[in-house]
């Protein structure tokens, strides 16, 4: 039986195709729109705030699709001396990578909101701004599920045999795995996997951070702004063996959840980031991962479908993952317990 939006409802689907125009300063909402850069970039502001991971990394604009990578750090010490007597001074290529350059692709973020669902949600004022929260905040997510999941950009993308958005596009482990494939340990004694237990090829997690930092340049490995991402099975393992060390006694409990299990591992402060592979360990620095979008390139379009009892918010733009130094990264992945 088709549903119809109530009187109430309708108002305020009127009100937010009001709202959203006015926001991004058009006439009409129900007409495909691009939104201009400086607009896009409030909007990539208010998607970026609603992710502490993502506060943390880049989320820039770039004006072309293909190009150099935005931040090409140093790579190597650029400090010396020169016997001007008899050599002219020379400027140290300090950022030679051999992966400098990005390419985007078209990504695209449709929200379907069935007629029911405005209706329960017209009592509130704020409507608008609920619904806009909502849609930024799974934005947000896909965003950082594409990074950690994403192994290519296919012409069609298909949700059901790619819950994890594998193929939206290829996000930064898949490029990790590609361009650097000697900065990735996938296994160890036992093919096909790393082994973490006392008689594994890891005695504990700290051993294994500790040699997945040993992957990064030596030249970037000290410089202070290192840190460990881990996976949620290797760090609820580690602590549940804390909690039955420790946990008999209640203020030992409190210390484990605010100071020692997220703390630091393999002398790394250590994170837990949403989407991170639960059986992986990632070192680089947050500033080395980024994720570029073409301030011009982004669509938006509202439409209302009575054939399918909803209203339909259409959303895209050019994005794309980067790795802003290759030799400032390295993985564990493929990481098993064992006793």
């Amino acid at each position: 039986m088709a549903y119809s939006l109530s009187a109430f409802g309708a108002q305020m689907y009127a009100e937010l195709q009001l709202a959203i125009a006015e926001s991004y300063g058009v006439d009409l909402a129900t007409k495909q729109f691009s939104v201009e850069p400086t607009i896009a970039q409030e909007l990539n502001e208010a998607i970026t705030a609603k992710s502490d991971f993502l506060q943390r990394i880049n989320v820039i604009p770039v004006t072309e699709i293909k190009g150099q990578k935005v931040f090409l750090g140093v790579s190597g010490p650029v400090t010396g001396r020169t016997n001007t007597k008899t050599k002219d001074r020379e400027a140290k290529d300090a950022s030679a990578l051999d992966q400098s350059t990005y390419e985007l692709s078209s990504t695209e973020s449709d929200v379907g909101l069935p007629y029911a669902k405005i209706d329960a949600w017209a009592k509130f004022p704020d409507f608008h701004q609920k619904y806009s929260a909502a849609v930024q905040k799974q934005i947000a997510l896909d965003r950082i599920m594409v990074g950690f999941h994403g192994t290519h950009a296919a012409e069609q993308s298909d949700i059901e045999l790619y819950p994890m958005l594998q193929d939206v596009n290829k996000g930064w482990l898949q490029q990790l795995r590609e361009q650097a494939p000697q900065q990735v340990l996938k296994e160890g004694k036992v093919a096909g996997k790393v082994t973490l237990g006392p008689n594994g090829d890891y005695a504990n997690l700290d051993a294994l951070v500790h040699d997945t930092k040993q992957m990064v340049d030596e030249r970037l490995r000290d410089g202070g702004d290192l840190v460990a991402i881990i996976g949620s099975d290797l760090l609820a393992a580690d602590k549940a063996k804390l909690y039955a060390k420790q946990g008999d006694v209640p203020t030992e409990k409190e210390r484990i959840e605010d100071a020692q299990v997220i703390a630091t591992y393999g002398g790394l402060p250590s994170f837990s980031v949403p989407f991170f592979p639960v059986n992986g360990v990632l070192v680089t620095s947050w500033d080395n991962l980024s994720i570029y979008f073409q301030d011009s390139s982004w669509r938006k379009q509202t439409v209302d479908n009575p054939k399918r009892s909803r209203v339909e918010d259409y959303n895209s733009r050019n994005e794309g993952y980067v790795i802003e130094q290759l030799e400032k990264i390295a993985l564990t992945e493929n990481v098993e317990l064992v006793a």
